[in-house]
């Protein structure tokens, strides 16, 4: 069972803490483009994610009675739902998803939030989503918040309470991995809240290297869902980002120029 653990104290040694809730997994799956609910379920027990996002304007959790629903095969006691905006383009498109989400999750709090500027590249909308997070949290919401790589609207969207930012590495969907190393180390060195890779990771390497430079988590689902073998892939990003978080907490070696320096030693050799 992937279920979050909402005591810190029995968490994982290495825990990820969102908004006072600690889980064993870095990595966070998106439902949707996979072909079906039970592929779905299979590629998030074979990745380990324990929050999973939900497209509340894209899938059934009990808006359509007569459909089937995503909860069925992910019921809310085992894994954290992450209701999401994808698809809003207005602040009051996003604030009236979420407000919905909460009714039909029994007042949960806890929302992702995204506002796309432009349908063709899904690139966010800044300003709305200044704006629509100002409103979700003084309404109680948790935000957790899409954004561009900019360290300054990040910085903004924190000062205003959001639990986590969550910047693109690069387009939604492209799978171009991470283009922008050095945006994210700024946004990461000046964040006291979890930042978190949302969008463009592509391959397992992609999510290992947003961990090795410090990112709290990584968010995905094109790059599982439309992979040529979707659970075999979510068990290789679960892989990638446990790798990469290790190899962040153990600190690599400095780089060196021209700097030959044998890992054997030269001293006291045979003959």
């Amino acid at each position: 069972m992937n279920a979050p653990n909402e005591n810190i104290a029995l968490a994982h040694l290495d825990p990820l803490v969102i908004a006072g809730r600690a889980y064993r997994s870095r990595l966070l799956i998106g439902t949707g483009k996979y072909k079906d609910f039970a592929q779905t379920r299979a590629a998030i027990d074979a990745s380990g994610a324990e929050i999973v996002t939900v497209a509340i304007r894209r899938t059934n959790i009990g808006q359509n009675p007569d459909e089937p629903s995503l909860l069925d095969y992910l019921p809310p006691p085992q894994f954290t739902l992450l209701p999401n905006t994808a698809g809003c383009y207005t602040a009051e498109d996003a604030v009236r998803t979420l407000k919905l989400a909460r009714e039909l999750l029994d007042g949960h709090t806890l929302v992702k939030l995204e506002v796309l500027g432009d349908p063709h590249t899904l690139f966010p909308n800044v300003r709305e989503t200044l704006r629509a997070a100002e409103i979700l949290i003084k309404d109680g919401f948790e935000v957790m918040v899409y954004t561009s790589d900019d360290p300054i609207m990040a910085r903004e969207l924190e000062s205003i309470g959001c639990v986590a930012v969550m910047p693109l590495a690069s387009l939604i969907g492209s799978g171009l991995g991470i283009l922008n190393p050095w945006n994210l180390k700024l946004i990461i060195e000046q964040a006291k809240v979890p930042v978190l890779v949302d969008a463009g990771v592509g391959t397992a390497s992609d999510a290992a290297i947003a961990m090795e430079l410090g990112c709290a988590g990584v968010l995905m689902n094109t790059a599982i869902a439309l992979a040529q073998d979707p659970i075999l892939m979510a068990g290789a990003m679960k892989k990638g980002v446990e790798a990469g978080r290790e190899a962040f907490r153990a600190g690599r070696m400095a780089r060196k120029f021209y700097t030959a320096s044998p890992s054997s030693p030269t001293s006291g050799l045979i003959g």
